[in-house]
């Protein structure tokens, strides 16, 4: 079985509102992009990881040299779209020369720092066996409302039947790379790979995943990404 990762890093954090993109923003002196690098690169059964930069990142080249020798060759950087799931497929036909059709592709977020090996290498093997892909997520704990236009509450929904949804997200590479192309032709809007895979007929499954697989999207997200991987690396075999 060969794994190909896609890391889209080409956003430019327009809700972070910083000066920076945020996957370039650091925690304990390493920007989110090294964590979640590192994170990918624990895992043996992944051949190679495609990095896929915003067409003006005037940060990638320097880290991407610094970090040379601890990746060797296994990063492949790559130009984004205006859009994440045209970023994705930009990386995935960077692969179309090495990757088989029958190869899977693992998409994670450059701002996901926190996310556990373990629960990499359990996607992999639960996602393994099966004829789609899926994606790891954790089901809903809150009580969800459904509001109208004006926040007013309309009714409780419930929460049994849904799950939040993370990254890694593990498919084919055709079968990706095909829905993917089928959504920038329909000019949908999707917000991940399993969106894409889904309005394509496929039914992705969910692995559960741990919670501390948080995504950076406001500031103070920052200071809890700290206290999570402090906790991890205490906690011995916890990554």
């Amino acid at each position: 079985m060969t794994i190909w990762a896609i890391l889209p890093a080409a956003g430019i954090g327009r809700r972070m509102g910083s000066t920076i993109p945020k996957q370039y923003l650091s925690i304990d002196g390493d920007p989110l992009l090294l964590h979640a690098l590192r994170r990918l690169s624990a895992v043996s059964e992944i051949k190679k990881i495609v990095v896929v930069i915003h067409p003006e990142d005037s940060h990638w080249a320097k880290l991407h040299e610094s970090i040379a020798e601890e990746f060797k060759s296994r990063i492949i950087t790559v130009r984004g779209g205006d859009e994440r799931y045209q970023s994705v497929l930009n990386g995935i036909v960077a692969l179309t020369e090495l990757a088989d059709k029958d190869d899977w592709v693992l998409v994670h977020d450059a701002v996901r720092p926190c996310v556990h090996t373990s629960d990499i290498e359990n996607l992999i093997q639960k996602v393994s066996l099966h004829p789609i892909g899926g994606l790891l997520g954790y089901p809903v704990e809150n009580t969800l409302k459904r509001i109208d236009k004006e926040r007013g509450v309309i009714e409780t929904v419930d929460r049994g039947s849904y799950w939040n949804a993370f990254t890694p997200q593990m498919f084919r590479f055709a079968q990706l790379k095909e829905s993917i192309e089928s959504v920038v032709a329909s000019g949908e809007q999707v917000t991940d790979e399993a969106a894409a895979m889904e309005l394509a007929g496929f039914k992705p499954i969910m692995v559960a995943g741990s919670k501390d697989n948080i995504k950076i999207t406001h500031e103070t997200d920052l200071v809890l990404a700290s206290y999570i991987l402090k906790n991890q690396a205490s906690d011995n075999g916890s990554q």
